[in-house]
């Protein structure tokens, strides 16, 4: 497998795939370079969402697909924004609004344990019946103020205790070792070599 489709056109997610797949010297192509349109996000399970935009993305395209879908979870808020992080001020989605409505929700609690999840789904073909599934979790807290200009999403009010650092405090390199989707990515890469697709 020398050339996949990524089935998002979040630039920060591509940035961050390209990176990771680039050792593997494995071709990126994002499904906006195609001209194939986002699927639909109906389901609210992360997997499910991921499931359905890797068939998408795999059937417009005739490439394998890989999708992903992340997002955070909030304790206190039952898990919210959890599927719906993208857009959980509302459509057009927005970074800024959406860490607005979050601190607003979060107003009245003390306790802001929260947890960011990605779930990766490789298919080799859409109606592929053994889709590859990997996932991985990063825990932290949601701080009060943001701090720090890298990352994306959520990550200037991702606080990381062990570390004394927003997530958006870290490099790139930093983040990819220890995020959700860092870990995501080397559990699939592990199952994609003992699978022998690599």
């Amino acid at each position: 497998m020398k050339k996949l489709v990524i089935a998002s056109n979040n630039a920060g997610k591509l940035a961050e795939f390209q990176t990771l797949l680039a050792p593997l010297g494995i071709e990126v192509v994002t499904q906006a370079e195609l001209g194939i349109k986002e699927a639909e996000e109906p389901h609210i399970t992360f997997v499910e969402n991921a499931l359905a935009k890797a068939r998408h993305a795999s059937r417009e395209s005739g490439l394998p697909a890989l999708a992903d879908d992340s997002g955070i979870c909030v304790d206190a808020l039952k898990g919210l924004p959890g599927v719906i992080s993208a857009r959980f001020s509302g459509l057009p989605r927005s970074d800024e609004r959406n860490n607005q409505a979050l601190l607003q929700a979060l107003q009245t609690h003390d306790k802001r344990a929260a947890h960011y999840y990605c779930v990766l789904v490789f298919v080799r073909w859409a109606g592929d019946a053994q889709p590859i599934i990997a996932e991985g979790e990063w825990h932290g807290e949601i701080a009060r103020e943001a701090r720090g200009a890298g990352g994306f999403g959520y990550d200037p009010y991702f606080w990381l205790p062990e570390l004394g650092k927003m997530s958006a405090e870290l490099t790139h390199d930093e983040k990819h070792a220890i995020s959700h989707r860092g870990k995501a990515m080397k559990v699939l890469l592990e199952k994609l070599k003992s699978s022998g697709i690599e």
